[in-house]
Order: C-alpha cells, then structure tokens, then sequence
C-alpha cells in the first residue's frame, strides 16, 4: 500500500502528518510526502513552527496512479495554500476521479471544496469548515470520524487532533479494503 500524503511547503500541522505517517508505517505501506515543490516543508504546532521534513515527489513529479490513496493532513495554512495552487487541486480530484480512498482531517476538506468532490458527501471537519463544506454541496456533521462511499470511492474525515487515533484507524481499515457501506463511527 503505497499511500501520497500532499501537503504545502508549509502550514501543515505537525501532528495531523506525523501521526497518520506512523500509521501508514506500522499497517505495512509505503507513505510518501508530496508537495508543490521539491526540498523540505515545514510543519507547524499550531501556529508554531515545529519540525521539516523531506518531499519525497514534487507534484509535476507524480501521480495519482502511482499510489493506491491519498491523506490530507491540516493545519490552516497548509489545505488554504493547497487550494490556491491548480496542480495540487487536480492532484487531489484525480484520486476521486480514480475512485481510490482520500483521508482528510482538520481544515483539509478545504482542498476538496476547491476540487468540487464534496458535492453528496457526508463529512466532518474542523467546525469553521461547515458553512464552506454546506455551500459546497455536502453535508457537514460534528463527529469524531466520518467513511462516506459515495460514488466509486470512499472519503474518510475526521474533526482535530484529538481524533487522530480514530482516525488513522478508521483510514488503515478503508485503505486496506476493509472498510464496510455507509459506516461512521
């Protein structure tokens, strides 16, 4: 299991990619750091500057078809700069395009706003996304982990860091095709 994690250069929140990252790990796959540009990114603890870490792809370097899902992780500065950049926006819509699983918490579905996938979709987020998610055409629901299978993939989101654990559990299971119809947890 070969899994993109896309993130800006920076703005991401430290924890929502380290902690999905170990999770990758540990099931056994392969995590990969995709960004806009090649080089390091620097990762935030809140509004903080933390750790970098090393891309492993630029976007004009990859695509979708060379991982089997896609995690998006927060931060506030990290989904609004994604938004903004034309390649990160396709790169995010190819995996729904592609029906492969897409795992998405805090502020991410701000990227999939922009890519206009959230259309009929349940899901949840940090709670300042629920008007721009509603206004989108989904659904926004205050839950600790949303799976919506709509269409010919499945959305895995979840709220905050606080909810990592659910989350990366929840994301393994759909990523590793166990995932069951209309599950939320």
């Amino acid at each position: 299991m070969q899994i993109a994690f896309l993130v800006a250069p920076e703005g991401t929140e430290q924890v929502e990619l380290t902690d999905p990252w170990q999770a990758v790990r540990g099931a056994g796959g392969t995590p990969r750091l995709v960004s806009t540009r090649p080089g390091r990114v620097q990762a935030f603890h809140h509004l903080d500057k933390a750790d970098t870490f090393a891309v492993d792809r630029a976007l004009t370097d990859t695509t979708v078809d060379e991982y089997d899902g896609l995690v998006l992780p927060g931060g506030v500065a990290n989904p609004d700069y994604l938004r903004l950049n034309a390649r990160a926006v396709a790169f995010a819509k190819g995996f729904f395009d592609a029906g492969k699983p897409v795992a998405a918490i805090c502020h991410a579905p701000w990227t999939l706003v922009e890519a206009d996938v959230v259309r009929g979709r349940t899901l949840t987020s940090w709670p300042s996304l629920r008007t721009d998610i509603r206004n989108a055409g989904g659904t926004w629901v205050d839950e600790q982990v949303r799976i919506c299978e709509s269409g010919p993939n499945t959305l895995i989101t979840s709220r905050k860091p606080d909810d990592l654990k659910a989350f990366c559990e929840a994301f393994l299971d759909v990523f590793a095709g166990l995932g069951k119809k209309g599950a939320s947890r």
